[in-house]
């Protein structure tokens, strides 16, 4: 039976003075995995990782901004911006990591379009050692999502555009809604319990933030970024992912300068970390075991 890990929370400050809620699970010592959550979720989202990794692993997670126990940034201000991600991004590694040592980062979704958009940065630089991008594009992301099941064209843009960025509440959690959310972000098999859990963590994000962020990833353009990520990186994509198909998935592994690989889920939707818990730990523990090596286990 593994016993219970380390915990201890701390506070990263960003460069436009934001403080971001962090944590990390596991020994010091261990090798360090940071993680990175998508639009309109929260360190919960990552609790199978967690769970799994924190036993051999030293695991930080933190919560974007405007999500989870991170403040959003000052209403009318440029606090929302893939360049503010990367921000808190180096601000977290800066927090956490000791000069020059190395770690292996996982984004989802906007987690991912946080290690592209951060990947000219200096301390991103100094302690990537790989990348792990689930379920996550780079650009023309409202022109590509099959959230509306119309035929590709300007009809369905509009469409999707005025859903994805709606100001309308969320509302509770009801069997409505979980069905809805299950429709737009997970696949069809997916287990009902995980379908609930995601439903509570989405619908917890404060309406103005899910807006704020909807424009932001509907303008998204982070084509060159992915080019300057000069790190081992592989790519991991859900079959059936309506908010960032396969496609996306596809011009990531042919762009990357260091492609470690493309993994197609089949049957899975946006939401891989949960659906497909398996897959994606395990995909981070071999870039461990390939990039970091093994540590020797704390006492």
């Amino acid at each position: 039976m593994r016993q219970p890990h380390k915990e201890r929370e701390l506070t990263a400050v960003s460069a436009d003075g934001t403080r971001i809620h962090v944590e990390v699970h596991g020994e010091d010592g261990r090798p360090a995995v940071v993680l990175a959550h998508g639009w309109t979720c929260s360190i919960r989202f990552w609790a199978a990782q967690l769970a799994d990794l924190a036993a051999d692993h030293r695991v930080i997670v933190y919560d974007q901004r405007g999500h989870g126990r991170t403040a959003p940034p000052a209403a009318h201000s440029a606090g929302y911006s893939t360049d503010a991600l990367a921000d808190d991004l180096e601000a977290v590694l800066a927090a956490t990591l000791e000069p020059g040592e190395r770690a292996v980062l996982a984004g989802h979704s906007m987690g991912g379009m946080t290690l592209m958009a951060a990947a000219r940065r200096p301390v991103f630089r100094e302690h990537a050692a790989a990348v792990l991008l689930c379920s996550t594009g780079s650009s023309r992301l409202i022109p590509e999502a099959l959230v509306v099941p119309m035929r590709p064209g300007r009809t369905r843009t509009w469409i999707s555009r005025r859903i994805l960025g709606s100001r309308a509440p969320l509302g509770p959690v009801t069997p409505l809604s979980k069905r809805i959310l299950r429709y737009g972000t997970m696949g069809r098999g997916v287990a009902a319990d995980r379908v609930a859990e995601c439903a509570r963590i989405v619908h917890a994000c404060p309406r103005p933030v899910r807006v704020a962020w909807a424009h932001v990833l509907g303008a998204l353009d982070l084509d060159a970024e992915v080019r300057e990520l000069r790190v081992p990186t592989v790519v991991i994509a859900g079959s059936d992912d309506r908010l960032t198909p396969p496609v996306h998935g596809r011009a990531l592994a042919a762009a990357l300068p260091e492609g470690a690989g493309l993994t197609e889920l089949t049957g899975v939707g946006h939401m891989t970390p949960v659906e497909a818990p398996e897959a994606v730990t395990g995909a981070i523990r071999s870039l461990v075991g390939t990039y970091l090596g093994e540590k020797e286990d704390v006492a």
